[in-house]
């Protein structure tokens, strides 16, 4: 009789390039940890993005703007993701790349007012009335079909609830039974019914079945306290985007002509700016209620030079509004020709009236130390085990050509390493990749000495 073991279908997670960032690796005073968090050196870097998290958490960051500046593989993105991480789940972060905004179904400011969106969350605080309780009793009553014919239908239902403080007796609609049977309620179980809506939630089994024989792994629940009727504060995130998207999309009925007309839409719905004030409108009125408050997340823009001189006029009026989240711009270039103009050279290829506005965070290279940091810190997340002595050697690589690159040689080196029937990576192995691949500089070397040989 063969017995084999079978591997969990749980989809594994796929390592990225930053998968190994937890944070900005501060203590309790704001310090940097020299590697701490994922993140290896760039101190001065860490410790302004940590002034700028608590600006941030203290709401007062709101409508400006931060640019990481620095040469590439000096660890903006990696930054960047930190203070994301830093600020946790409930905030919302955006990341985009300037090259995204041309597109060729929306306009290019669309593009942009649309990612500003989703980097503003919304909580709603509702609160709901409901009946909560464990049931006592369940029992349809069925009357003639008015149809006709043999069958019955439910008239309506009765519904027993008991709490820690007393019973209550429901008469319920048809269309509530209907929702019992398909969350497959039985006496004995925890639920709560919303007065409004009618929607019924099955919380589990009451601890006070625990003792009876179950097969199925059943969820006990501890009998509610408190009324049957209560009201119960439910909290919901959503971002700007999410109601603009909602409101822009009629729901068409099931007719041949409004299933055309959907079919007939461009891919991608451009929302209109009578809209978007419309919903704002709305907004406003629940935050001044009370029932909302505005989240502003991160948005966060990679490789900014990529963005033209109409984009950077849009971004002012964009940063300007009461509605803005904090922007955080990404680039590698020092002076260049700002994008959509003839002449006109500007740092960064950022005009000079947007780069006033910004609070400027420089990134510094790497020493050889902290690339052997980051090459032993990224060969943990990769499940690569290395030899000390090829450790160095690819930092000694990374030294001369640059980090990523040696980064990248991590995972062929464990290839040539296994083809040998080794399990660690050795210095013979990284010398023999590297002479397989060429690096940037390498690569640009041979096309200045052979430029006669390629087309020009």
């Amino acid at each position: 009789m063969k017995i084999e073991e079978v591997k969990s279908t749980a989809k594994t997670q796929r390592i990225s390039a930053h998968s190994h960032i937890k944070g900005l690796g501060l203590d309790e005073n704001g310090v940097p940890i020299q590697m701490a968090a994922g993140l290896v050196g760039q101190e001065s870097a860490r410790e302004a993005a940590g002034i700028v998290v608590d600006m941030i958490r203290s709401k007062k960051m709101a409508g400006r703007a931060l640019l990481l500046a620095g040469p590439p593989g000096t660890g903006k993105t990696a930054i960047a993701l930190a203070i994301a991480q830093e600020l946790g789940t409930k905030v919302p972060f955006c990341p985009m790349v300037g090259s995204e905004v041309y597109s060729t179904e929306i306009k290019k400011t669309e593009v942009l007012m649309e990612n500003f969106r989703r980097a503003i969350g919304l909580r709603i605080r509702e609160t709901k009335e409901v009946y909560e309780g464990e049931v006592t009793e369940l029992t349809p009553v069925e009357t003639e079909n008015p149809a006709g014919g043999y069958g019955k239908t439910v008239s309506h239902v009765i519904i027993g609830l008991k709490t820690a403080k007393g019973t209550k007796q429901l008469k319920l609609d048809p269309t509530i039974y209907e929702s019992l049977q398909k969350e497959k309620v039985e006496v004995g179980d925890v639920i709560y019914i919303e007065a409004n809506s009618g929607a019924v939630k099955r919380q589990g089994r009451s601890d006070t079945f625990a003792t009876e024989f179950d097969l199925e792994a059943e969820e006990y629940v501890p009998l509610p306290k408190g009324d049957v009727h209560k009201k119960k504060e439910v909290v919901q995130d959503v971002t700007l985007h999410d109601l603009d998207c909602a409101n822009a999309r009629p729901q068409g009925g099931h007719d041949i002509m409004s299933m055309m007309g959907q079919l007939m839409k461009p891919k991608k719905t451009e929302i209109t700016d009578k809209l978007r004030k419309e919903i704002n409108k709305v907004v406003n009125k629940y935050i001044d209620q009370g029932i909302a408050e505005l989240v502003p997340g991160v948005l966060f823009i990679d490789e900014v030079h990529m963005l033209d001189i109409e984009t950077f006029t849009y971004l002012h009026r964009a940063l300007e509004s009461a509605i803005a989240p904090i922007v955080i711009f990404a680039t590698n270039r020092g002076r260049c020709q700002i994008r959509g103009t003839e002449d006109i050279v500007s740092p960064h290829g950022i005009p000079l009236d947007l780069l006033d506005r910004l609070l400027i965070i420089r990134t510094l290279p790497y020493n050889k130390a902290e690339l052997l940091q980051i090459l032993k810190l990224r060969a943990v997340t990769e499940g690569i085990s290395i030899e000390d002595e090829a450790l160095s050697a690819l930092s000694e690589i990374g030294a001369n050509t640059t980090l990523r690159y040696a980064v990248q040689l991590l995972t062929p080196a464990m290839l040539a390493a296994r083809a040998d029937g080794c399990q660690r990576i050795s210095p013979a192995h990284v010398s023999s990749v590297h002479t397989l691949f060429l690096d940037a500089k390498a690569s640009a070397k041979i096309l200045t000495q052979h430029s006669d040989k390629y087309m020009q």
